[in-house]
């Protein structure tokens, strides 16, 4: 079994071995492949694996031996899942893996946002504190999460956790997904609609899968009706948040600051308005990335090539697809 890996070197630089899929194959590992090369350095290939290197309708119909597609990640818009389908391919991801790691990252960027940690180590570092008249001073207003509300856009497994962790906060929790599931358990919690969550909240985070239908759903009118001291977060797709009119919205005030670990096209572009926008953080995609969360990835993908090698494919995203 040929396996082609296209952009291993986030997922393993150095720390994470590939001994697991190597067992089960003849591996080759690519750190990075530009896209346009993919049906030329995978033309043997039977299993190809990939976390954000795109797999098109052209480049399917170019890989003659293809049986299997794994995605190194939960999301996995980067794949036509609707193609490799048609063509009698099955695509899995890994559902679940960094649902601690993205759900402790989002906490630390809720954090940053209230606190500014790094601005004031800089800052006493700089000298400000020894020059200081008090024996104390902040830069920026300290704000303390108890009895705030969290507006969680998307209550999976990573949702969940974050409502979790702003319970344990002593934050109120409010959540949208189309396909509610079980109630938490926890209390003050409650069910929304977007507005009502967006208008009410003080943190909203964004949890949910990008879709055709949501894309851009972030947008000035919904970022209007949020208050002026909220923050917003994302740790999940770029693409859901309209990153034009948020720069604006944030350069004009209609939200007090914005934390994003993702953007719509990565690495981030030099014109990107979000590195000029007022009061924005921003991370580059690391929110998945502590070592027992790839380490988790690593040992859930051989986990879906020994299903598929056995003829019970698992996680597929494409079942519905399969011819």
């Amino acid at each position: 079994m040929k396996i082609v890996v296209l952009d291993g070197y986030t997922l393993n630089p150095g720390d994470n071995p590939w001994d697991p899929i190597e067992a089960l194959g003849d591996l080759t590992v690519h750190d990075r492949t530009d896209p346009s090369s993919v049906a030329e350095i995978a033309s043997e290939a039977e299993v190809l694996m990939t976390n954000k290197t795109p797999i098109t309708t052209e480049t399917l119909n170019a890989l003659d031996s293809l049986k299997f597609i794994s995605v190194l990640a939960t999301g996995y818009n980067i794949v036509d899942i609707e193609a490799a389908g048609k063509r009698g391919i099955p695509v899995s991801n890994i559902p679940e893996y960094g649902t601690d790691s993205v759900g402790q990252f989002t906490m630390a960027l809720v954090l940053e946002l209230c606190h500014n940690v790094g601005a004031h180590n800089r800052s006493v570092h700089s000298g400000d504190w020894s020059s200081c008249p008090d024996w104390c001073y902040w830069r920026t207003p300290q704000v303390l999460l108890n009895g705030k509300t969290m507006g969680i856009v998307g209550f999976g497994r990573i949702g969940q956790r974050v409502g979790e962790l702003a319970h344990a906060f002593g934050m109120n929790v409010l959540a949208f997904d189309p396909a509610a599931s079980r109630d938490p358990g926890y209390r003050p919690f409650e069910w929304a609609g977007i507005d009502k969550l967006f208008s009410e909240s003080d943190v909203v985070s964004l949890h949910c899968p990008q879709t055709q239908e949501n894309t851009g759903f972030v947008c000035k009118s919904l970022l209007k009706k949020m208050k002026r001291s909220a923050f917003l977060i994302n740790a999940s797709r770029g693409g859901l948040v309209n990153e034009k009119e948020l720069a604006e919205a944030l350069n004009e005030g209609i939200l007090a600051a914005a934390a994003l670990d993702v953007v719509s096209v990565e690495p981030i572009e030099k014109g990107n308005p979000l590195l000029w926008a007022q009061h924005c953080l921003l991370t580059p995609h690391m929110a998945w990335s502590t070592f027992e969360a790839r380490r988790r990835l690593m040992e859930g993908t051989a986990e879906n090539l020994r299903a598929f090698l056995a003829g019970k494919p698992i996680n597929l995203v494409n079942r519905d697809f399969l011819v």
